[in-house]
């Protein structure tokens, strides 16, 4: 029995023994396991940072590909504003002594400069939409305007190369198309440009009609619009391959490639085509027949649908470049601009904020006006000409440009000048608002009684009542002179010879303008000034000072020490005094005599604003400074200049005859932002003109620029009319 018990135990002992070898390997191979999930895990967690790693890199290069392009945009653009503008000055050959030929060099010179602009554009142009920096600005087109912009840009095109163009517009389209125009007319000048360039026999065509399909099934975009319209361009030229057909849309790809190649170009056109088509929700189809020629047909939408971002990546083609960020558009309130009928009031509304917009524009109808809102100054600008509203409230603050240049712009157009704007803004510059003609100003009121009291104003100021001017003149002659150039059946105007007549009629009954002779014989104009100043009910009249002689360093000083509280114009030519008078007295244009109206075309369409004016440019580059000061020069302005910072800001402070400042951007030590802020931080250069010109040209340009205190901004290349323009603005008052 104990022999038996002993061989149990043995036997247990052995199935012990071999348990615990079955444990130790399971234990050896869990630390195996153990092991092995930690080096994984390692791996995973290497992988994990590498790619951290990566897209870090990514995002800088990214950052940097941005940054190198604005600044190779900078150093392109800054030797092309100097080519530009002197090809520009030599082809118009106003001195006359160029010969025929030589006019025709410069032509050619301009001509290739422009080319080489469009080129840096393009590449600009597909970054800015690589990143997801374009804006949509959605607004309707008619489609008659469209076929009209489409004739006159490409006809010309045409009949150089000989080539038939046949425009089709379906007589089945709808009146109008709500999409961004410029974005639109981009796609369509890309597209026919390929056409007339790739055709030189046969012809090219261009048909638009509502389409029925064609496009990408399932396109989110198209497959949710109601209506699609579909623009077919055609042409019998090389075509193209059908290897290559998805090839040219690749950004710096082309059909036509390599070193022999007869065709020029970035091929950027079809690329740049392709993403702006998917930002308005649509889409781009090739049909194309090597040696026959090829269709390009752009699909849109009727109406522009606003795209979040997982949309656009669902609405462009394969292989598009993904959009990085929702596309941004002019945000559109429902209005009454469709109800508005001849004689009905009217009020424009322009302000940023799509909230406020609405409380204003609800207020409005409650006082009895039809509203039309816009939140850009150039659709205000658009609105104001196309619509002729009753009066208008104007915010300062606007996405594209701040609303003293929107007030310039409609006080500069005879068909706009005469309507009362009321400016409603958080920016509260009442005499700067009123010296440029608005009829009045108020900081943006937080309540809605506040805006009640602006409305009521309004109201009250539109009150029919025949406009009445008061003029100051002790000389019998002269004050007969100011009457009979100044009057006309659509104002009254009564005078005064002495500051105390002066005085007594002012606060006998309302006048809406005064001119002021400076010598009285009672007092000086500046103690009538001081007296007027004295009761608050006279301080919104406009006082125009007409003197015909120059006044000292200290009368100018006393005048703007006045002027910040009461609204004083000094001027020194019957013109310039019929000018002011009319503006705020907001007299209609059309309804003056023909000899009145003639006299503010001249102060108006001629250069006479600029001459003699002084204008400091500010630029690095030597010659940018000598092709401005050119141009320049032949209006007859005086030119100033600078190449850096620090000195611009002593001629500012030491040159006191300074009118109006050309700031650039890119300088070394100080660049143009800080010249403008240490400018800006002496308050006798508050309202100085300060124009910014960049050649970045990026987005946040202008808002930067208006931030640090420029007045405007124009990116280079200049467009010499556009600046000329721009300083005529600032300069006017």
């Amino acid at each position: 029995q104990s022999q038996q018990l002993t061989v149990e135990l043995q036997s247990q002992q052995k199935e012990l023994q071999q348990t615990n070898e079955e444990l130790g390997t399971k234990a050896r191979q869990l630390a195996e396991q153990n092991a092995e999930v930690e080096r994984k895990n390692r791996e995973v967690e290497q992988a994990r940072r590498a790619l951290e790693e990566q897209a870090a890199e990514l995002a800088l290069t990214s950052k940097f590909k941005s940054e190198f392009l604005a600044n190779m945009s900078h150093e392109l653009r800054t030797p092309l504003n100097s080519v530009l503008i002197l090809g520009q000055q030599l082809a118009d050959n106003s001195t006359g002594n160029l010969t025929a030929k030589q006019v025709e060099f410069a032509r050619n010179i301009h001509s290739s400069g422009s080319d080489l602009l469009n080129l840096i554009t393009d590449i600009l142009d597909l970054t800015k939409i690589e990143s997801g920096t374009v804006t949509v600005e959605a607004e309707e087109i008619d489609f008659t305007s469209l076929r009209d912009s489409v004739e006159r840009n490409f006809r010309h095109f045409a009949d150089s190369k000989n080539l038939p163009f046949n425009i089709d517009f379906s007589p089945q389209l709808p009146q109008k198309i709500t999409t961004d125009s410029k974005r639109l007319q981009q796609i369509l000048k890309n597209l026919l440009s390929n056409a007339f360039k790739f055709t030189s026999a046969g012809q090219v065509a261009v048909k638009v009609k509502v389409a029925e399909a064609g496009w990408t099934p399932g396109h989110s975009m198209l497959s949710r619009a109601r209506t699609v319209v579909e623009f077919a361009i055609s042409d019998t030229g090389i075509g193209i391959a059908p290897e290559k057909q998805k090839l040219i849309f690749e950004a710096f790809q082309q059909a036509d490639a390599g070193t022999s190649r007869k065709y020029g170009g970035t091929g950027l056109g079809l690329s740049i085509s392709r993403e702006l088509a998917a930002l308005l929700g649509g889409e781009i189809r090739l049909n194309s027949v090597l040696g026959q020629g090829s269709t390009f047909t752009l699909f849109l939408p009727l109406e522009y649908i606003e795209q979040t971002s997982d949309r656009l990546r669902a609405a462009a083609p394969a292989g598009a470049v993904p959009m990085r960020m929702p596309a941004m558009r002019e945000e559109t309130i429902a209005d009454d601009r469709d109800q508005i009928q001849p004689g009905d009031r009217s009020l424009l509304i322009v302000e940023d904020d799509p909230h406020y917009a609405r409380v204003l524009l609800g207020l409005a109808r409650d006082k009895g006006f039809k509203g039309l809102v816009a939140t850009r100054g150039a659709t205000a600008l658009t609105l104001a000409r196309q619509y002729q509203p009753t009066a208008i409230t104007l915010d300062i603050f606007l996405p594209d440009m701040l609303g003293w240049t929107v007030l310039n712009n409609l006080k500069l157009s005879p068909a706009t000048r005469h309507i009362p704007v009321q400016i409603i803004s958080v920016d509260e510059e009442r005499s700067h608002a009123l010296a440029r003609g608005a009829f009045s100003s108020t900081a943006k009121p937080a309540t809605t009684e506040g805006l009640d009291v602006c409305f009521d104003r309004i109201t009250k100021f539109l009150e029919p009542h025949t406009k009445r001017l008061l003029v100051v003149e002790d000389n019998a002659i002269e004050s007969q002179s100011i009457v009979a150039l100044l009057s006309h059946d659509d104002i009254e105007i009564a005078t005064a010879a002495t500051g105390a007549e002066a005085m007594d009629k002012l606060l006998d009954r309302p006048f809406d303008c005064c001119v002021l002779d400076l010598r009285l014989p009672d007092m000086s104009g500046f103690e009538l000034l001081e007296k007027v100043q004295g009761e608050p009910s006279l301080r919104e009249i406009p006082i125009v000072v007409f003197t015909g002689k120059d006044l000292t360093a200290e009368e100018d000083q006393q005048l703007r020490k006045v002027a910040k509280s009461v609204l004083v114009k000094d001027v020194q030519s019957p013109e310039r005094l019929f000018d002011e008078t009319a503006l705020f007295l907001h007299r209609v244009v059309a309804d003056l005599p023909p000899s009145q109206q003639k006299m503010l075309d001249r102060l108006h369409a001629s250069s006479e604003v600029l001459r003699d004016k002084t204008v400091l440019v500010v630029d690095d580059d030597a010659r940018n400074i000598f092709a401005l000061t050119t141009m320049l020069e032949n209006v007859e302005m005086k030119v100033v200049s600078a190449t850096n910072g620090r000195q611009a800001i002593e001629m500012v402070q030491g040159q006191p005859d300074i009118g109006v400042v050309l700031m650039d951007i890119m300088m070394p030590e100080m660049d143009g932002y800080q010249t403008m802020q240490e400018i800006r931080r002496d308050a006798r250069f508050s309202a100085l003109p300060i124009l910014a010109l960049t050649a970045k040209a990026m987005k946040g340009d202008r808002e930067k620029c208006l931030a640090a205190g420029a007045s405007d901004y124009i990116a280079k290349p200049v467009n010499t009319n556009e600046l000329l323009s721009l300083l005529r603005v600032w300069l006017y008052r």
